[in-house]
């Protein structure tokens, strides 16, 4: 009887290999088998898992070739052949990546898992992108939020009046109702917001605008999927190269006075 392998979950970060960690690096050295998601570093993963086979199960919006249940199949089965199992997540696999579903499916199986956090992209993109999600007298607290699906009315309402700075993922689509929802619910027409799209990417784009108008401007600009949605005022703090140290605490001091 072949003894079974093991699973590791392994956080892949925002799509650049320089933000993978040392043990994510070292796990795919190890791997026998690597199931990698669209949206993780897979553009050397050959050089990273030199004795791996290299599986594709990524999902774009609507079209999943391998779906969820499937995808757990496949890791068990790999892992009861004996194989060493990589499944390789963007961003980390415990914020919206379904990890906690794969790890409960190899233990079903008796398999043994471990999870290597990553660089979720809530917070690497909005920092490559200049944006901090905390700042002194600005924001104290931020949420992550699912873009996935329309929020209900309860939800928008606890947004509008939480304060902080929100981010959203996964929210191209939804953008309209979340952006009108939050007015409803009282948020401030004026509330910068951000979308940067494909971060980390040689295509990565910032369209910035406030929460009132947010809506057309991602439309004028062809904003698409993925991005991710920073709706506060630290949108405000964006750093840009050509500001020095001075203006960029007389900027803070403006956005302070404004919350």
């Amino acid at each position: 009887m072949t003894e079974a392998g093991t699973v590791t979950l392994v956080g892949g970060g925002p799509g650049d290999e320089g933000l993978l960690t040392v043990a994510a690096t070292a796990a795919l050295r190890s791997a026998d088998v690597v199931l990698y998601d669209r949206l993780a570093p897979h553009s050397v993963l050959s050089e990273l898992a030199p004795h791996a086979t290299l599986i594709n199960v990524g999902k774009t919006p609507g079209h999943h070739p391998i779906d969820q249940a499937g995808i757990e199949a496949e890791i068990v089965q790999h892992a009861r052949a004996g194989a060493n199992v990589v499944r390789l997540k963007g961003g980390d696999p415990y914020i919206f990546g379904r990890g906690s579903e794969e790890v409960l499916a190899c233990h079903r199986a008796g398999i043994p898992v471990r999870v290597i956090p990553g660089v979720t992209s809530a917070v690497a993109v909005p920092a490559t992108a200049g944006i901090p999600l905390t700042h002194r007298g600005v924001s104290r607290l931020f949420t992550v939020v699912s873009g996935h699906v329309p929020l209900t009315e309860p939800e928008l309402e606890h947004l509008a009046g939480l304060g902080g700075t929100i981010v959203v993922l996964m929210g191209v689509g939804t953008l309209p109702p979340l952006a009108f929802g939050l007015q409803r619910h009282g948020m401030e027409a004026d509330m910068p917001v951000a979308i940067i799209e494909r971060g980390f990417s040689p295509q990565q784009r910032t369209t910035i605008a406030d929460l009132g108008t947010i809506v057309q401007a991602a439309s004028l600009a062809g904003v698409s999927s993925p991005a991710v949605i920073v709706i506060g005022r630290v949108v405000e703090l964006a750093f840009s190269g050509d500001l020095g140290a001075t203006e960029l605490m007389q900027r803070a001091e403006r956005v302070a006075a404004l919350g």
